[in-house]
């Protein structure tokens, strides 16, 4: 017997080497990190369908990764098992007749029963899927039904040719191993006798992993995937297009026919053509792409993604900064194992050879308005409703446009209301909304983005714009984090603003009462779970204190000191789970940044000078933006200590709570009105704790003006004082015109000359101080909170509360910032 299994063993091995001379693998999850194998616990995995190919391929991935062998004996309770794995199907039936089909098989049974006799015997099941080409079928094709490895079961003629087509693009993904001894325990009860819950046991974990396979499955390759034509032609004969259709030919005075064939030639100007060639084609180049001009990608929060993907459609809302966005997070997404999305993009990327490439990458595209094109409309909801109806994950940007500020944009809620009409209509396939944050150390437009912000009219895409930006290939620009953040159930938001919401019937016309304001709350809930990812870099830390002094300068020490300080303070009281930290300290990412070419040094006997010059310290602005939210709750308190030696706590906390609505709209902070009080009691106390502020009986103090600590809080208040003075210019230039004199369009476009103004007087390198979009949305809070109201001829009036706002307001700026906001407005 002995002889026999050596030649067997030898033989396995020789198969082995021969098959991978063809066979190239892509493995996820075989990290000893990732499975966190207890070495004192056996360990036996398992496989969905019996194949020799699939023994093979196993036994190999495991010695590559330095896991225990799948081929050696099992040891349990003294006895060995031949093998450590078994397959959850066993090919049954005749010759070339044979399928797989659901086993208990003996090995699986023995370990039961082994565990269920000896009641300290566990063993670690470590579930492995593999999939020749991950590739989804295509509906109707033969050829894909024939040799693919998707959702079929394969016989052994058609394992050979999947080997020889798809052998090459070969998926493994082990997951985390499950307890044998927990589904034993679980499932042990005094009253029924040990043969049956040996069976009850034995079934359970087939069935566990049956569902297990299934999930995973469905998160690797996602549904079937129809033809484009079958997609457009289901879309025109849809009831909704029909009707559209009808009315449309009977509003233009023109033939149905004509009508539905410009209906068809907006379906096939919208619809997707994915395809898992175009997707491995991008991944290769990507792959190259990445490795010139970045430095490493770090993923967080990657696990949640994958298990929301087994069983959800997921809708990926990231924040939008570059075109670099939708292009990463699919190849990352691909990369892990998870199907890429159908991602929304504008009509105006469907350019000569790129747009039909990133067709095949899944981008639909999608007009910027398309409100006074009913038929259009018609025909690109239909399309969204199929999409997520058939169970397809979808990207888009909820911000809409690109962010040339860095910020996190007004959420435009087009698709967000789509989406949700969609599942009103179709609720089957549950929808999760999955915020991600990508944060660049360089932006790759970053020079771009700069002659916007100082008024040069935006580029059109184009094809030459695109072969332009190759030059950039030879540039580095850092590091990228992509933060997933907390996943939105759209079935369980709904539950909350709506209880009722599933007792209605919805067709594609009906619109509840309803709709528009949880369709915004959604809106807003998604940018603000974005924020909440927010990656901390070594450039954005640096900006954001740089640009806190009046002069963009500082001692180096101190600066890295001051870095040190205030990312500490953050770790102290986190913002939020799901942000990211940057390794090293403040001394390593002044040295990185100054590698990335964004601040100078000036060599000084005393000690080097770190400064922003020219371009740099606006592009600075931009990265820190990306951060501003985090520090907002503590900068505000310190703010109130800048002009006021001492105030009592319970004035500090009423006077950051006032202010808070404003700049919670404006940041998309996470906390509610409701919330914020005990946040800001807590971070006084953290402040305290520090040092940068004492408790003197029921008050506080700021330090000894001149003290190292005095000009932390200094800084830590500059972090916002820029805000605060956009505020206050507007409502000194609405007092200066008097109520009931100017709407809310002129206000804001005289708040908005009055900012510039001010930024060229004084030297402000922030293009967003001036942002005209920054005074429309504070204008509106102004509005929803009661302080200013509009009278029948749409102007606007306030009550004296605003005067309060301008008292509140001196305990915040200082006299002479008041002074030339006075001067500038021509206020007595």
């Amino acid at each position: 017997m002995g002889k026999f299994l050596g030649f067997s063993s030898f033989f396995f091995t020789l198969l082995r080497k021969i098959l991978f001379f063809w066979v190239k693998t892509e493995v996820i999850g075989s990290e000893k990190e990732h499975l966190q194998l207890d070495p004192d616990i056996p360990v036996c995995y398992v496989l969905q369908n019996s194949s020799l190919s699939s023994r093979l391929v196993l036994e190999q991935e495991c010695l590559r990764a330095d896991l225990p062998s799948s081929q050696a004996p099992l040891s349990i309770s003294g006895e060995d098992i031949r093998r450590s794995f078994f397959f959850l199907n066993k090919r049954q039936g005749q010759w070339f007749r044979k399928r797989q089909s659901p086993v208990l098989t003996p090995r699986l049974k023995q370990m039961i029963h082994e565990a269920q006799l000896n009641p300290e015997l566990d063993i670690q099941i470590v579930p492995v899927s593999l999939l020749w080409g991950r590739e989804p079928e295509k509906q109707k094709s033969m050829f894909k039904l024939l040799v693919s490895d998707s959702w079929s079961v394969a016989g052994r003629l058609q394992k050979f040719l999947i080997i020889m087509v798809h052998g090459r693009r070969t998926f493994m993904q082990f997951s985390k191993p499950i307890s044998l001894r927990q589904i034993v325990n679980e499932n042990s009860d005094d009253s029924t006798d040990a043969e049956k819950s040996e069976e009850i046991a034995t079934r359970k974990l087939a069935r566990v992993l049956r569902v297990h396979f299934r999930r995973v499955q469905q998160a690797i390759l996602g549904p079937d995937l129809s033809h484009r034509r079958t997609l457009v032609n289901s879309l025109i004969h849809s009831t909704a297009v029909k009707d559209a259709i009808r009315e449309t030919a009977k509003e233009e005075d023109i033939s149905p026919e004509k009508v539905k064939a410009r209906a068809i030639k907006y379906g096939d100007e919208i619809a997707s053509n994915l395809s898992m060639s175009a997707i491995r084609f991008l991944s290769r180049i990507l792959s190259w792409v990445w490795n010139k001009i970045y430095d490493g990608i770090n993923i967080r929060n990657l696990e949640t993604v994958q298990e929301i993907a087994k069983d959800h459609a997921v809708v990926y809302v990231p924040c939008h900064r570059s075109h670099i966005d939708y292009l990463l997070l699919s190849y990352l997404l691909y990369k892990n194992g998870i199907m890429v999305p159908h991602i929304a993009a504008g009509i105006n990327l469907n350019m000569p050879v790129i747009g039909p490439l990133l067709r095949r990458g899944g981008a639909f595209f999608m007009r910027r308005s398309f409100k006074d094109n009913k038929l259009y409309a018609t025909v690109f909801n239909e399309y969204l409703f199929q999409i997520f109806s058939k169970g397809y994950s979808v990207e888009y940007f909820v911000e809409g446009g690109r962010s040339r500020t860095g910020r996190t944009l007004q959420p435009r809620p087009g698709m967000v209301a789509m989406t949700v009409r969609s599942y009103l209509r179709n609720h089957n396939k549950p929808i999760a909304f999955i915020p991600v944050y990508v944060g660049y150390e360089k932006v790759l437009e970053g020079r771009s983005y700069l002659g916007e912000l100082r008024g040069k009219k935006k580029q059109k895409e184009s094809i030459f714009g695109v072969f332009k930006s190759l030059k950039n290939l030879r540039k580095s620009f850092g590091k990228v984090n992509v933060n997933f953040g907390e996943p939105i159930y759209l079935s369980k938001f709904l539950d909350q603003q709506q209880p009722h919401w599933k007792d209605q019937a919805y067709d594609s016309e009906y619109r509840p009462k309803w709709l528009n304001s949880v369709v915004n709350e959604l809106s807003n809930k998604i940018v603000t779970h974005i924020n909440d990812a927010s990656s901390i870099n070594p450039i954005n830390m640096t900006g954001l204190i740089l640009l806190s002094t009046s002069k963009q300068a500082m001692d180096e020490k101190i600066l890295s000191s001051q870095m040190d300080t205030f990312s500490n303070l953050l770790k102290k009281m986190p913002y939020s789970a799901y942000m990211s930290h940057p390794d090293g300290c403040g001394k390593d990412w002044l040295e990185y940044t100054e590698e990335m070419g964004l601040i100078s040094r000036q060599k000084q006997s005393l000690g080097d000078i770190i400064t922003l010059e020219g371009n740099n310290a606006t592009l600075m602005t931009y990265y820190r933006n990306n951060i501003l939210h985090l520090y907002a709750v503590p900068a505000l308190i310190a703010a109130l200590f800048q002009n006021n030696a001492m105030m009592k706590r319970e004035k500090v906390i009423f006077l950051v709570r006032s202010l808070y609505p404003y700049i919670k709209a404006e940041l998309f902070i996470h906390w509610t009105k409701e919330e914020v009080e005990p946040i800001i009691s807590q971070w006084i106390d953290v402040l305290v704790e520090n040092d940068l502020l004492h408790v003197e009986s029921d008050s506080l103090c700021r330090p000894d003006t001149g003290s190292a600590n005095f000009v932390l809080l200094s800084v830590l208040a500059r972090f916002i004082i820029q805000t605060i003075e956009r505020y206050y210019i507007s409502i000194a230039v609405l007092r200066n015109n008097g109520a009931g004199t100017i709407t809310a369009e002129e206000l804001e476009e005289q708040s908005t000359l009055m900012a510039q103004r001010m930024s060229m007087l004084y030297g402000l390198n922030a293009p967003e101080f001036f942002d005209k979009s920054l005074f429309r949305n504070f204008i509106a809070n102004l509005k929803a909170n009661g302080i200013i109201n509009v009278d029948d001829g749409a102007r606007l009036v306030y009550a004296e509360r605003l005067g309060e706002i301008v008292e509140d307001a001196k305990l915040v700026l200082n006299a002479e910032m008041r002074q030339s906001v006075l001067q500038v407005t021509s206020l007595s």
